[in-house]
């Protein structure tokens, strides 16, 4: 049986993520640093929101919500900063509150 990952169940700077996420619904996150797997916020990330005219341009209702089972795409992006262990997150592009695609900067050792 498997385990389900919660909201709950995140560290601090992965529940902040997603509630970063969740307020942004639209639009993506710049520059986030990830040390050791887990993301950073000194120095703050960049966000760009966008804006859809005659759309929902607000946070997910989901932002208020204490504890919930993660989407697939938020537990594959947990996984994705896991392996990346340390580097920076140049862009993370967010539709619907949720990840959905990201570039990553990472240093090789030979």
């Amino acid at each position: 049986m498997t385990k389900v990952a919660t909201k709950a169940s995140l560290s601090p700077g992965r529940r902040r993520l997603l509630e970063l996420m969740q307020r942004i619904n639209f639009g993506r996150i710049e520059e986030l640093t990830v040390r050791d797997g887990e993301p950073g916020f000194d120095p703050p990330p960049q966000v760009v929101r966008e804006i859809k005219f005659g759309g929902e341009n607000g946070p997910r209702q989901e932002v208020s919500v204490e504890d919930f089972a993660l989407k697939s795409q938020a537990t594959q992006l947990f996984a994705q900063l896991d392996r990346l262990g340390n580097g920076t997150v140049l862009s993370l592009d967010i539709k619907h509150g949720l990840p959905f695609r990201m570039s990553v900067k990472e240093t090789v050792r030979a």
